[in-house]
């Protein structure tokens, strides 16, 4: 009685381990992240909180649609425009905020206002903000180390003050004191006169 009574109680036990044997394990699931992965970053949102690698140090950056090709700081510094073909494609119309974005993707607020960047220059945006309707200059003037225009002007001032060419303030204000001083180095240098910030003059000051 007892025998049969401990057959019946040790078959099921063994009945219920060979089915625990015979079922598949789970494998884990490969893709889910451990406690020591490095989960991947969200991607960053199009068009919010852009900042471009070329994008320009210091002063407000706006970017819009732009014109194609026209995107890239370092683009437009391997082959750049010379002054007097960056000189006709300046825009010396007003125009609103809305159409200097659609227009041209780099916008950003210097000293002086805001200004837009094309083929390697910087030109001043007349009417993006009405507030700023005064610019000292109203042409190109030729970046470089992704510097806002205003920093560009004022590295200039300092090497010409430096030289003794400028006596002025150090205000990166491309005004007549500076565009005087420009056209005198030029002069000295051998360079051909624009009495503005093109590649040569900044070549022969050592800063490109």
């Amino acid at each position: 009685m007892d025998a049969a009574w401990g057959m019946k109680t040790i078959i099921p036990l063994l009945i219920g381990g060979l089915l625990l044997l015979t079922q598949p394990r789970a494998e884990p699931d490969a893709m889910a992240p451990t406690a020591h992965s490095n989960p991947i970053p969200p991607a960053a949102h199009p068009g919010k909180n852009a900042r471009p690698g070329n994008l320009p140090r210091g002063g407000t950056a706006h970017t819009g649609q732009g014109r194609q090709g026209r995107t890239s700081q370092n683009q437009s510094q391997t082959n750049p425009l010379s002054y007097a073909a960056a000189s006709r494609r300046t825009v010396h119309e007003m125009h609103n905020h809305d159409w200097w974005r659609q227009h041209f993707r780099i916008i950003v607020f210097a000293v002086a206002g805001f200004y837009y960047w094309d083929g390697g220059y910087w030109y001043p945006a007349w009417g993006y903000d009405p507030g700023y309707s005064y610019y000292p200059y109203d042409g190109p003037i030729y970046g470089y180390n992704n510097l806002p225009p205003d920093q560009v002007v004022a590295n200039v001032q300092t090497a010409l003050q430096e030289q003794g060419y400028y006596h002025g303030e150090v205000d990166g204000l491309l005004g007549p004191l500076t565009r005087a001083a420009i056209a005198d180095y030029q002069r000295d240098q051998g360079l051909y006169i624009t009495s503005a910030i093109d590649e040569p003059t900044l070549a022969a000051l050592g800063m490109t």
